[in-house]
């Protein structure tokens, strides 16, 4: 089984759930940008402090503060890995490149995780978070596809893209992952 992997989809597609699922049934390395960020900041590492501050201003992180955080989760670890999250576009992609190559390590495969509109809206509606209306979500996915697009031919071009079918209970798309993984 790959034991690189980086996981793509829309917002509400499941990544997270799906890849906090594999990760530990493989007793791979869960990177989510978000956790990673809040764990920084939660351990008062000087990456997390310089995270906080600038999460404080509301500005987001940037891509350096973001890679270096990955860079130091990636340098103590010698297993598996599922990057989730991060890269979100072709610039993150290069950097995230350099960054492997630097390490020795290479991205095995990136699994796209493919929904329908309609149902990303009925999924994030249902989670009744309180960001979550009809607008602020069509929003979130015009932001996705205006950034992702160029990323997933990105990875496409470079042999790595394996889309998923994401309907369906959380086991059956566990199941579809599974098999592109074999």
């Amino acid at each position: 089984m790959k034991q690189r992997l980086l996981f793509l989809g829309p917002p509400g597609a499941g990544k997270g759930t799906q890849a906090q699922r594999l990760a530990e049934s493989q007793g791979l390395l869960h990177l989510s940008t978000g956790d990673l960020l809040r764990a920084e900041v939660a351990a008062g590492s000087e990456l997390g402090k310089e995270a906080e501050a600038v999460m404080a201003r509301g500005e987001l992180v940037s891509d350096a503060l973001v890679l270096a955080i990955v860079r130091s989760r990636l340098q103590s670890h010698s297993g598996g890995w599922l990057l989730d999250g991060f890269p979100r576009n072709v610039a993150q992609a290069d950097a995230l490149a350099a960054l492997l190559e630097e390490l020795g390590q290479q991205i095995e495969l990136v699994v796209l995780m493919e929904l329908d509109d309609a149902v990303l809206v009925q999924r994030l509606l249902s989670r009744g978070r309180a960001d979550d209306n009809e607008e602020v979500i069509r929003h979130r996915l015009e932001v996705y596809r205006q950034q992702t697009e160029p990323l997933i031919a990105y990875y496409r071009e470079r042999q790595l893209l394996a889309p998923v079918e994401a309907a369906g209970t959380v086991e059956e798309i566990g199941a579809r992952i599974a098999q592109v993984l074999a």
